[in-house]
């Protein structure tokens, strides 16, 4: 048997691009490698939510040859890139640290294994399907459904409150928490997740009649929408408002894994790691008012 050995960074990103492929991520997102000489051999591989100037120097620290975030440094694109400029800062980081950036971002979402997926095992969701946009794709020689968030049943039904309490506990600390729209003890069973932004999937949540739909970065029209809807629904679907960041870091551990296990299949070893650095925008939180209730008797 011979010694295992060190992957080229095109390797990596071949390997990594099997289990996520980019023809899965939306027309408009930015996924894919971004800097780095794909001839150069990767020993370390970094797993962010979010390319910063601490999680590139996180990655420098650790010896990374390879950081991989969720959401694309240049997704809006840029003209200039000085090293003044935070974005550019970054860059110049990596590039002289010899660490290379990819970001995976809807195609993670979409594959599975994902992100959405990943939420949903530390829930112990089953007769999983797609939330939106369902379609089939071959992935690892396997014919496989692909789309856009994830819908599915609880073993048995549980309080509102509990469920919220469970999830509080793994995920990662945010200033913000989560933010919870139901009666504490409405009986929960069919769970919706889209881990990142989700409030455009309103309509795919209720057709699915899902008792509650898990989700981040709702804006108050839609959510509005949606809670006055539910009264007239038996309190259909309770929301659960995650931070951006938290929903989606939960998926960095099962896609470090899974990459692992792949390049090893192919005689690679690697290590990996994932950050736990609060890449959260929000700093702290305070109650406003001299009370606190709802608007409604829910």
């Amino acid at each position: 048997m011979t010694d295992a050995k060190t992957p080229t960074l095109a390797q990596v990103v071949a390997s990594f691009h099997q289990i996520f492929p980019p023809q899965l991520a939306e027309s408009w997102d930015a996924s894919g490698l971004i800097l780095g000489r794909e001839e150069r051999p990767v020993s370390r591989i970094g797993f962010a939510v979010d390319a910063t100037s601490a999680t590139a120097t996180e990655a420098l620290q650790e010896g990374a040859g390879l950081l991989i975030t969720h959401h694309p440094l240049l997704l809006r694109g840029a003209s200039f890139l000085p090293a003044s400029s935070y974005k550019g800062n970054i860059i110049h980081q990596l590039i002289e640290g010899g660490c290379g950036l990819l970001a995976a971002h809807t195609n993670v979402d979409s594959a599975p294994y994902g992100t959405n997926e990943a939420f949903m095992d530390l829930l112990g969701i089953s007769d999983r399907q797609v939330l939106a946009g369902a379609n089939s794709s071959q992935i690892r020689g396997q014919e496989v459904q692909v789309g856009i968030g994830r819908v599915g049943n609880l073993p048995q039904p549980v309080r509102l409150k509990e469920i919220a309490n469970f999830i509080a506990q793994f995920l990662p600390a945010t200033a913000a928490g989560i933010r919870v729209a139901g009666r504490p003890d409405q009986k929960i069973q069919r769970v919706a997740v889209c881990t990142g932004a989700g409030d455009s999937l309103f309509d795919a949540v209720r057709a699915q009649e899902a008792d509650l739909y898990i989700t981040a970065d709702l804006r108050h029209h839609p959510a509005s929408e949606a809670r006055e809807e539910a009264l007239l629904t038996h309190g259909k679907p309770a929301l659960i408002d995650c931070s951006h960041f938290a929903s989606e870091w939960v998926g960095m551990k099962s896609a470090a894994g899974q990459l692992q296990a792949a390049l090893a299949a192919q005689g690679f070893q690697v290590t990996t790691y994932v950050s736990t650095l609060n890449t959260d925008p929000w700093d702290f939180t305070l109650s406003t008012g001299d009370t606190y209730g709802s608007a409604s008797t829910r």
